[in-house]
């Protein structure tokens, strides 16, 4: 086994491990992927002022997202598919989360369903739903959420309509793969995700074939999914979100002053600074240059969190000191997951953490609630 030091570590095992189109699934972004490169390269061009001579022991990075005590100001961001990148991924994402102290979130396009993560877990966990046009179906998602006891209901919004990522098509993208001789071929040189996957009946949506009307196959599930993302969304439909959940609502999504102020409007508890990890609207601003103009705007009103790039410790703390009160981590974890199952999303967590802690002190801080903008290197970072 490797020694893991980064996440790029992990990156490269999981590359070797997991079915092309799974991999790439993740490590893609729509159209050039300018923005999807843009979003981690953005993070290198801000630079630090080391401090010395200061006291770094009793060092901590915990605080709170939304009202929820976090060993470090990052949650795992909802990624679909997940339970494609290794068996019951999301169960095993889950847990890594719990056991670390930070908070889980579950796409509406898991594999593993709602339930399976609340049996599987003691911890809340947060949920994420797609605006769909089949009301009756968000209303019993966001009911099976309530009695999960999730904790958050994170609402996505940069996804009216699908930014096309090339390689998907390229690869023919299913859940299961079709048993293509291409994918046939590939998935021989994977042995262990083969061994794992035979092992679970957890294979596809898990949150939508046998919980949606007239979904019960890939076929009716893809023709269903097309047909339901709705392009219509509106702020109305946000309040009609809220109303629904009636509990701490995240709009995810936000890249401009204008929409974090309709949010705000709208009632949200927090807004989360994200371009989808650059898979939708290509040559976008990336996460990390659009943060703070928002924090300036809405920071004093709501809770802003971002996400998008993130690859590392230092990259959560320049995000913090921008005024992100939260970041989440998409790939790093799906990196990790591939690479290792859930020791992989612990070795992730544990990579970004002590980079976060260790980096913190060298800037002078033994506290992430004391740390802010004077941390960085001035003309290094983006302003409002």
């Amino acid at each position: 086994m490797p020694v893991i030091t980064t996440i790029e570590d992990l990156r490269a095992l999981a590359e070797k491990r997991v079915p092309r189109m799974f991999y790439d699934y993740a490590d893609s972004g729509s159209w050039t992927e300018s923005t999807y490169r843009g979003n981690e390269t953005d993070f290198q061009s801000i630079k630090f002022r080391q401090r010395v001579a200061v006291n770094m022991e009793n060092r901590t990075t915990k605080t709170k997202m939304v009202g929820q005590d976090v060993a470090m100001p990052v949650a795992i961001a909802p990624v679909g598919l997940t339970g494609m990148q290794h068996a019951d991924g999301e169960i095993l994402a889950a847990k890594a989360a719990e056991k670390f102290g930070i908070p889980f979130t579950l796409s509406t396009m898991s594999i593993c369903s709602i339930e399976d993560i609340a049996r599987n877990t003691q911890s809340p966990f947060w949920f994420q739903l797609y605006m769909m046009r089949d009301r009756d179906a968000m209303v019993r998602m966001i009911e099976r959420a309530k009695a999960a006891r999730c904790s958050a209901l994170m609402l996505t919004l940069d996804l009216q309509v699908i930014g096309q990522r090339h390689k998907d098509l390229k690869n023919g993208l299913t859940a299961p793969p079709k048993p293509t001789i291409g994918n046939i071929i590939n998935l021989m040189t994977k042995p262990r995700w083969c061994l794992g996957m035979a092992g679970t009946r957890r294979h596809t949506f898990g949150n939508l074939v046998g919980h949606v009307k007239e979904v019960t196959d890939m076929k009716s599930l893809s023709s269903w999914t097309n047909e339901q993302f709705d392009p219509r969304l509106s702020w109305p439909d946000v309040e009609w979100v809220k109303e629904q959940w009636g509990g701490k609502l995240i709009l995810k999504g936000i890249q401009d002053v204008e929409d974090a102020e309709l949010a705000v409007k709208s009632g949200a508890d927090a807004i989360v600074v994200s371009n989808h990890g650059g898979r939708q609207l290509d040559g976008a601003e990336t996460s990390i240059r659009a943060l703070p103009a928002i924090v300036a705007a809405v920071g004093d009103k709501i809770e802003v969190h971002m996400d998008g790039g993130i690859r590392s410790g230092q990259d959560v703390l320049k995000a913090w000191a921008l005024g992100a009160k939260g970041t989440y981590i998409g790939r790093a974890m799906v990196y990790g997951l591939g690479a290792m199952g859930e020791a992989g999303v612990t070795k992730a967590l544990q990579v970004i953490h002590k980079e976060l802690d260790v980096t913190m002190a060298f800037c002078g801080h033994t506290n992430i609630n004391t740390v802010d903008k004077r941390i960085l290197l001035p003309g290094t970072f983006p302003t409002a």
